[in-house]
């Protein structure tokens, strides 16, 4: 592929609700624009983007992945995303690189919850934005019905510019209604000027009324001219709407069928009109050396510097960084330095990727976007600048994993394949997380969603040939005291030669404190014990408060006082005493009106006002609290709750299910709290089969 300037490049994201036509639309531009030879389907598993074998399996993109293409002397960079929630850091990941983006909306289903993520997101990033409506081949799609629900939603910047033209439930040509001529389908991918019929005159003349009124707009020039009833040209026209749409005071709706290849090359033609190259978009980073603010801007004549927004680990074709250079011209001789990491590399070859298939380019300038091969000490979200001029660009902000799961490795001594095979994923998978949980020995694994989880699972066995299975994790518990207890506890043991003495009497009581196990006192009076056996007696504490001796978790927020006890001369030792002492907990604690502690996670759910009663309604099944709602722009709440931790499991399914889709959460722990006598007797029966 040859080398191509910022302002000759297109960076343009597809996004949409999952199943919506992103990855068949890609595979047609790919097609149309000669990139390939041939069209590949989703449903026969050829096609570019989804080169994973398990996106092959379940039909439905995993991962971003990367499709060059070439059209009207420019080179569009294509980042084909996942539709489904729980792959959202993919669809982060890609945005943060793009500098437009094509919000696909099936003419079938319509606008959905995944359409209104994807224009959330371009709001996010100040995207500029078109929509394609796909399936127009399909009989019961509508265009009309898509255009409406979009105007009702977003407002007068929806403004179609094509509009199809259906016989028989068919589509078979378009209205272009910036030129206000109709066109026919003769090929795949070909059309030829055709008479506009009379059943498209009446939506044309909405469309045609609504596209001026926003080019009127744009300057008071054309305000007058409109109100006089001068006509625009179509060259007046699609340059006000250029800088309209990078303004997003309009978003185009176009049209089309994926599966036909048809209004795939007029999308191509409206990326390149429409869409602005990389240096129109504001790119700034700290230099390191300096502590100065470094302007990017991708100004291809400044010192070299790129962003690095997506790792790909392969098992067959090894790991690559991807990444958009941000300033300079980065060529494949470059030695490039990584602040984070304070390590250099001669980068060797520049890539650039279509799906899997890596093709070397000679350089790549500002704005472009590319791959590098075996960069072992970098990561997604590092920057690579010169050591002259080391640059960090501000990290994007990755959606939080919340849904965690209790893994287990198949096969015993598989454990390290596991965590090494875990860990590629990670470097390639933002939003997946891998923590071991000591304290009830157990490894956790975190996602977006139950989904997240299970395609984790099944990449391991498919990719890296391990099996795990996933189960329900256990709660971290927490025992303590609510009264007070008094024990005289004696160990007494006579062997040949040297017995075992150790007595003591001591006080259990709450000591308040739960972040804290145990307090130890000793109120010891003439010697009953002597003073070197008392870091003996704290020990046996120490080793007691590890597993209570109620449901075997660990022991919170008890005060222990040694006041009286005997020795032996001989028989005592220091084992002795530690023994009585736990001997003494164990009796003391069981004495002292044991309670096990649940832990409390502070829970926040954002959902439309629609949806409120029902999640509060969920939140109560679960045991929670819920302590009041914040209202927030564009029509939703933040409900704030106490809910113990046993009842988070399975609520992101619960909670997208309940709203369409359409509500998130986020909680952090907040404390422990006493766990009802039905939960306890409960926990203690399953700890007692456990054991």
């Amino acid at each position: 592929m040859k080398v191509y300037r910022t302002d000759e490049i297109r960076n343009v994201v597809l996004l949409g609700h999952g199943g919506s036509g992103k990855t068949s639309l890609a595979e047609a531009m790919a097609y149309v624009s000669g990139a390939t030879n041939r069209m590949g389907s989703v449903e026969n598993g050829n096609t570019i983007s989804d080169f994973d074998k398990e996106e092959q399996k379940r039909k439905f993109s995993l991962s971003t992945s990367l499709i060059p293409i070439e059209w009207e002397k420019a080179k569009i960079n294509i980042l084909d995303t996942p539709g489904y929630f729980d792959f959202v850091g993919e669809v982060e990941e890609a945005v943060s690189a793009a500098d437009a983006a094509v919000i696909v909306v099936s003419g079938k289903a319509g606008v959905q919850v995944g359409t209104e993520k994807a224009w959330e997101l371009c709001d996010k990033y100040n995207l500029p934005r078109m929509i394609y409506v796909t399936e127009m081949d399909v009989d019961d799609a509508s265009f009309r019905q898509v255009v409406e629900d979009l105007t009702a939603r977003y407002g007068k910047v929806i403004a179609p510019h094509f509009q199809p033209i259906r016989e028989n439930e068919k589509l078979v040509g378009y209205v272009n209604v910036i030129k206000n001529a109709g066109r026919r389908y003769t090929g795949l991918g070909q059309r030829e000027e055709c008479e506009i019929p009379d059943y498209c005159l009446p939506n044309l003349q909405i469309y045609r009324e609504k596209l001026l009124e926003a080019v009127a707009e744009t300057s008071e020039a054309f305000m007058e001219r409109y109100f006089e009833g001068d006509e625009f040209s179509v060259e007046e026209i699609r340059s006000a709407m250029r800088t309209e749409v990078m303004d997003g005071d309009i978003v185009p709706v176009a049209m089309g069928s994926n599966v036909q290849a048809q209004g795939v090359a007029n999308l191509l033609s409206d990326i390149v009109r429409f869409f602005p190259s990389p240096e129109y978009r504001e790119c700034v980073g700290i230099n390191r050396k300096t502590n100065e603010i470094f302007e990017a801007h991708h100004d291809f004549a400044a010192a070299k510097t790129a962003y690095v927004f997506k790792t790909m680990v392969d098992p067959f074709i090894g790991k690559y960084s991807f990444v958009k250079v941000c300033s300079g011209v980065l060529k494949g001789d470059d030695v490039l330095y990584n602040p984070e990491s304070d390590a250099e590399a001669k980068i060797g070859k520049i890539y650039t990727l279509s799906g899997n298939k890596p093709v070397e380019v000679q350089e790549l300038f500002a704005g472009d976007i590319g791959a590098i091969a075996k960069l072992t000490s970098t990561k997604t979200g590092d920057t690579l600048s010169t050591k002259n001029t080391p640059v960090s660009y501000g990290r994007t902000e990755y959606s939080k994993p919340y849904t965690y799961m209790k893994y287990v490795v198949n096969n015993k001594g598989d454990e390290d394949k596991v965590s090494q095979a875990l860990a590629k994923m990670m470097a390639e998978d933002v939003t997946l997380k891998v923590v071991n949980d000591s304290e009830n020995r157990q490894s956790l694994i975190y996602g977006m969603g139950d989904q997240h989880l299970e395609v984790t699972a099944s990449k391991l066995a498919e990719r890296y040939k391990v099996g795990i299975r996933l189960e329900t994790p256990k709660v971290a518990f927490r025992e303590t005291i609510r009264k007070n207890s008094d024990v005289d506890t004696k160990y007494k043991k006579q062997s040949g030669g040297h017995g075992q003495y150790g007595h003591v009497k001591m006080r259990f009581e709450p000591s308040g404190d739960l972040d804290t196990p145990y307090v130890f006192q000793e109120e010891v009076v003439g010697g009953a014990v002597p003073k070197n056996y008392f870091p003996a007696v704290e020990k046996g504490l120490q080793e007691s408060v590890l597993k209570g001796p109620l449901a075997g978790y660990p022991v919170v927020g008890v005060k222990a006082t040694l006041y009286d006890g005997s020795y032996h001369p001989v028989d005592s030792s220091e084992m002795a005493f530690k023994t009585a002492t736990i001997q003494a907990f164990k009796k003391g604690f069981m004495e002292a009106g044991p309670v096990l502690l649940e832990p409390i996670a502070s829970v926040k759910v954002t959902v439309p006002d629609d949806y409120t009663g029902d999640v509060m309604g969920d939140l109560n099944k679960r045991r929670g609290r819920v302590l009041g709602m914040n209202p927030q722009s564009g029509g939703y709440q933040v409900i704030e709750a106490d809910v113990p931790m046993t009842g988070m499991f399975g609520y992101c399914t619960t909670l997208r299910s309940m709203t369409g889709g359409r509500g998130s959460y986020s909680y952090e722990f907040a404390r422990y709290e006493q766990a009802p006598a039905d939960v306890q007797e409960k926990e203690i029966e399953k700890r007692a089969a456990e054991e």
